[in-house]
């Protein structure tokens, strides 16, 4: 009986098998795809090549520089720029004037940032034009690009930079004389500007102070003939300067001479 229950199910099997619709239910399997080789553009041989230098900066890297800048901005602001001798002279006026107070240090800050931003336009389009866009479009290596884009800004400074200064810093730092501007070290040229700025500064606060001087003078003079030893000459003072500053439309003329000093 087992013989024949084997022979049946054998059997069974086999027609199974040899019917039509189970054959085509049976997929027949495909040869497998010949592998193909790896194509490198640029090196059929396949190697790899990797150009750090033309590549564009990553957004890490990016924001990082920025955060960097910003943090040193206020140090570049006050020792490479025009501010400090537009803050100072500003600052002097409002002393001639009498007035400690008014306008506040924020506005005079405000206003001597902003024309400081006049001033220094056409550097720091050269800067952003030979140094920052190459840098971020991947033309110019970290080096390359500080390198090209400080020249504007070293141009200017060496542009309102006396003689004087950079040979007392030169010799303070026991240092060769240099042969020409470009051998300058920066860490010579900044503070040599530094002082540059400051001593034109007090030079147009001294001419500035002048007529207010004069004011004062002529208003003690006059209170003194008159007997009035306790009338403060100050007060008496204030309202004719601010008339004289108005008149001559004074911080267009200060204006117009800070200006003026560095497009000369």
């Amino acid at each position: 009986m087992k013989r024949l229950a084997a022979l049946v199910l054998l059997l069974l099997t086999l027609t199974l098998l040899a019917s039509p619709g189970i054959a085509e239910a049976v997929p027949t399997p495909k040869p497998p795809a010949t592998p193909t080789a790896p194509v490198v553009d640029g090196n059929p041989d396949g190697t790899v090549n990797i150009d750090v230098n033309g590549v564009k900066p990553s957004q890490s890297i990016t924001i990082l520089v920025a955060l960097t800048l910003l943090s040193v901005a206020p140090a570049l602001l006050l020792t490479m720029t025009s501010f400090t001798k537009v803050f100072v002279v500003l600052s002097i006026t409002r002393n001639a004037l009498g007035l400690s107070n008014v306008p506040p240090n924020q506005v005079i800050a405000g206003l001597a940032l902003f024309i400081s931003l006049f001033i220094m336009s056409p550097v720091l389009s050269g800067v952003n034009k030979d140094g920052v866009q190459p840098y971020l479009k991947g033309e110019k290596t970290q080096s390359v690009a500080f390198k090209d884009g400080s020249a504007p800004l070293r141009d200017f400074m060496l542009k309102q930079t006396r003689k004087d200064e950079i040979a007392l810093f030169t010799k303070i730092a026991d240092r060769p004389a240099p042969k020409n501007k470009n051998d300058v070290p920066m860490t010579t040229l900044i503070p040599a500007f530094v002082l540059s700025e400051l001593r034109a500064a007090f030079i147009i606060g001294f001419v500035i102070y002048i007529p207010f001087l004069v004011i004062d003078m002529v208003v003690s003079a006059a209170l003194m003939s008159l007997g009035m030893m306790m009338l403060p000459p100050v007060t008496i003072a204030l309202p004719f300067k601010l008339l004289l500053f108005v008149l001559v439309n004074g911080w267009g003329l200060i204006i117009t001479a800070l200006v003026a000093s560095y497009h000369g």
